[in-house]
């Protein structure tokens, strides 16, 4: 059934398919670059430069989310969320038209805080449309976009690169873009709210540049600065202090950013940390099994991409079951800590690879892992999603979201600094099977304490469906505020 008794069922699969268009270009974007960036290099120039052209779209999109989530749970998502899709665009335009590396990096960031109202908005909108009880049978759907988008990203970008321009690259989001701009305002039907509210710019903007600062931290520390380094420290004592303005702020904000009253709600806290330990134990798996594919076996990278399949389709078929699963009980809480324990069991299969083990033993061990995260990842953001109440749907998604991204962050500077150290003390193939060997080592713990913490979800029964619209009608027609 669906959450929103407006819609018909043709609408609803349009819509969804709307959204799914949307999760795709920003999901898309976060791989599509990484093999084009040698072409861009060759023509822009600014080689020590280049690392920037990812790292402004993973800050703006990050950044960005909470405002996106907030404002959103005030004045109603379809509006906004056209709006994210035409920032988004506009920055893909942008970015493949750019004259320069520094213009290309601005433009990445406009893209990027285009992209974290897509991925958010988009997460919200299927709470707004879908029921919590039947939203499971639609998360193998979502997960596919992720495996799509991790397998062609790579892929795609390299073809362009090669075969035509690093800026189709940009330049194709905006076909993809157009479609699902068009579907979203022909088809969704969301309600408006009028009420006059004052957003609260002070607490963004400190949150803003709190995740700035401590991303800069995880990206910079150890590479580019020392980790003792007066610039890494600054950085942290910066992100310190602007998180305690913060805090002070929503205390004493009217209508704050990000409700402290959230944190009183245990599902929120223990989905939140679960994320965060999830997702970083994920990109052990994703970041270093191809640095594992390519320089011990031997593969290229676009090879490696594909290598990968066994671990995406592992997850996707097992979020697909899962999902139905949930639908037909409506019982959740076991399979996230079952989830965590088999990625755990996962990640230590992986650790005992070397330069003897075949793909296919690897493939096994991929398998083992993406089993798990199918369990994981989309189930907490659907308790999340059900716990809260739904005028806080949106920050609630956007808080998700804003974990996961912290978790990957914080996972990619923390293990890649464990492979440096034993990569720095050797050399050769040893040297990399051993560093990959430790990150899995490291990662599996944190999937073990993912697995304790989500042990303290409370499971909330999933509502059949969703509050009825006291207002009776759709787009351009006020609803009432929720309750």
């Amino acid at each position: 059934m669906p959450a929103n008794p407006t819609l018909t069922r043709r609408q609803l699969w349009l819509s969804f398919g709307g959204l799914l268009l949307a999760m795709l270009l920003a999901s898309l974007d976060q791989t599509i670059v990484s093999t084009a960036l040698p072409t861009v290099v060759r023509d822009l120039g600014g080689l020590d430069q280049i690392a920037w052209v990812v790292t402004a779209y993973m800050l703006g999109a990050t950044v960005s989310m909470a405002l996106w989530g907030r404002i959103s749970d005030l004045y109603g998502r379809k509006r906004l969320f056209q709006g994210a899709i035409l920032i988004f665009l506009l920055g893909s335009a942008l970015s493949g038209a750019a004259a320069s590396l520094g213009e290309l990096i601005a433009f990445r960031a406009l893209q990027g805080i285009g992209a974290g109202g897509l991925m958010t908005l988009a997460m919200a909108i299927v709470a707004d449309i879908i029921a919590p009880r039947e939203r499971g049978r639609y998360q193998g759907y979502i997960q596919m976009v992720f495996v799509l988008a991790s397998v062609a990203g790579p892929l795609l970008g390299g073809f362009f690169a090669d075969e035509a321009s690093w800026r189709w690259v940009f330049y194709v989001n905006l076909p993809i873009g157009a479609v699902a701009l068009a579907v979203i305002t022909t088809q969704l039907d969301l309600p408006v709210r009028h009420e006059r509210h004052r957003i609260d710019y002070l607490g963004a903007a400190l949150l803003a540049g709190a995740l700035t600062a401590i991303l800069l931290v995880t990206t910079w520390g150890g590479d580019r600065y020392a980790w003792a380094s007066p610039q890494i420290l600054g950085l942290g004592a910066g992100a310190l202090a602007l998180l305690a303005g913060f805090l002070l702020q929503e205390r004493r904000a009217a209508e704050p950013i990000l409700p402290l009253r959230l944190f009183r709600d245990r599902v929120f806290v223990v989905v939140s940390a679960t994320l965060f330990a999830a997702t970083l134990a994920l990109f052990a798996a994703i970041v270093f099994l191809p640095v594992f594919l390519q320089t011990v076996t031997g593969a290229s990278a676009e090879a490696s991409g594909l290598l990968l399949l066994p671990l995406l389709v592992a997850t996707t078929a097992t979020t697909a079951v899962v999902g139905r699963v949930i639908s037909r009980t409506g019982r959740y809480k076991v399979f996230p800590a079952v989830g965590l324990g088999v990625m755990a069991v996962g990640l230590l299969l992986l650790s005992t690879m070397d330069a003897s083990t075949s793909r296919a033993v690897a493939a096994v061990f991929m398998v083992v892992f993406g089993f798990g995260f199918g369990m994981v990842s989309q189930v907490l953001v659907l308790a999340i999603q059900n716990a809260v109440d739904r005028r806080d749907i949106g920050i609630a998604t956007a808080s998700a979201n804003l974990f996961r991204g912290l978790g990957g962050a914080v996972g990619a500077a923390a293990l890649g600094a464990v492979f440096a150290g034993h990569v720095s003390g050797g050399a050769g193939i040893e040297a990399r099977v051993d560093g990959v060997d430790a990150v899995f080592l490291v990662a599996a713990p944190v999937a073990l304490i993912g697995m304790v913490i989500v042990l303290f979800l409370r499971e909330v029964p999933l509502r059949q469906a969703a509050k009825p619209r006291q207002d009776g009608g759709g787009e351009g027609k006020p609803a009432a505020a929720a309750a």
